[in-house]
């Protein structure tokens, strides 16, 4: 049988530098969510496989020849594509740090490519251990007017999209917005929304690319807009989206139960996805979930059971079989390159070494 290319695109999470001077907001000793991380030093449930530690340090992301030491590693083991979280949080970006000095600087970085993934969620006090038992504390909302989205999205084509190493299907670079209803409230209604996101289209060609492809992230069976319920696959349709895909496992099953158990239901939740959706949808498979390390006040007890390297491999083999099945671009998204507060990452820890990475490469990575 001859060798398919697949895109393995894994997120990466930029807070782990202490470059950005608004981290000093939730991670005072300036190394970024790196501070939570030192300072887990037991398990906070009784699930939790905590602390763990990452092999290669408490790197700064932003320094591009740790960006070139962990772009070799990621193409070495069949990960060719960064999803960066992307922030734009009063007026201005936010962790843009990993990306502009660390990825961007990297001499190395055409070996893997990139795209973004607008996270505009709201910033609570998740982030923060000391306060994170203090709920409905907005410190920046996620929604923008439309004066602000049109300044994002000069921002985005002019310094990321034009990029030699952005990631495009059909030739059209690929950008992800990760709460739909967020935006669609920012910019004052579904009509609205679609109207920004018409412009953006055009904004692109204006600026010399061939247009979009517009990638909706989905969480849950609905959507709440204007208080109403709203199937995603209607509202996907009637916004253009281009394609879907997931961001965590977590969005859509009850995860503190055993990986192998939680598959069932990634298999259901494709299929079900494929006879809703006239879209294509992009499969998506979680490393785990353990956000206790973000929590010094409450026990978090959701936390995905024995998610060995072993059971992430089956995750990812259901995967590619749903990409074999489907005539369409051959991208598969993983949480995550790095989240290591919410314990799903591929980066090499002292539990189990390269062991995530060692499936991407056992599945993946054997196509020339």
């Amino acid at each position: 049988m001859e060798n398919k290319k697949y895109d393995v695109a894994a997120y990466i999470w930029p807070a782990y530098t202490g470059d950005e001077p608004r981290t000093r907001i939730f991670w005072p000793e300036g190394m970024g969510e790196w501070q939570t991380v030192k300072n887990t030093t037991e398990p906070r449930n009784v699930n939790s496989s905590w602390p763990r530690r990452p092999v290669w340090g408490y790197v700064n992301e932003a320094d591009p020849y740790v960006m070139e030491m962990e772009i070799n590693a990621a193409s070495d083991h069949g990960v060719n594509v960064f999803i960066y979280d992307w922030y734009w949080y009063d007026n201005r970006p936010f962790l843009e740090n990993c990306l502009n000095d660390g990825y961007l600087k990297a001499r190395n970085n055409d070996k893997v490519k990139f795209y973004l993934m607008w996270a505009n969620h709201d910033v609570d006090n998740q982030w923060d251990v000391r306060t994170s038992h203090i709920q409905n504390n907005i410190i920046w909302p996620g929604a923008v007017n439309l004066s602000q989205f049109k300044e994002v999205c000069d921002r985005l084509i002019d310094k990321y999209l034009c990029h030699p190493s952005y990631y495009r299907i059909d030739n059209k670079p690929v950008f992800s917005i990760y709460d739909i209803p967020k935006l669609i409230h920012g910019l004052g209604g579904v009509a609205q929304a679609r109207k920004a996101l018409d412009w953006f289209r055009s904004r692109a060609v204006s600026k010399g690319l061939p247009g979009l492809h517009l990638q909706m992230i989905k969480y849950g069976d609905y959507y709440l807009i204007d208080a109403k319920e709203a199937a995603p696959e209607g509202v996907a349709e009637t916004l253009g989206f281009d394609s879907l895909t997931h961001y965590q496992m977590v969005h859509f099953t009850r995860i503190d139960r055993d990986y192998t158990d939680i598959l069932k239901d990634v298999e259901a939740e494709y299929n079900k996805i494929e006879k809703s959706f006239k879209i294509p949808y992009f499969p998506h498979v979680s490393i785990g979930w353990d956000n206790s390390p973000r929590s010094l006040h409450e026990p978090r007890i959701y936390t995905v059971k024995n998610d060995t390297p072993a059971a992430f491999e089956k995750g990812l083999l259901l995967a590619k079989a749903y990409a074999d099945r489907r005539t369409q671009a051959p991208l598969v998204t993983v949480n995550s390159w790095n989240e290591w507060t919410e314990t799903s990452y591929l980066l090499p820890d002292n539990i189990n070494g390269y062991g995530y990475l060692k499936a991407v490469k056992k599945v993946f990575g054997n196509a020339d």
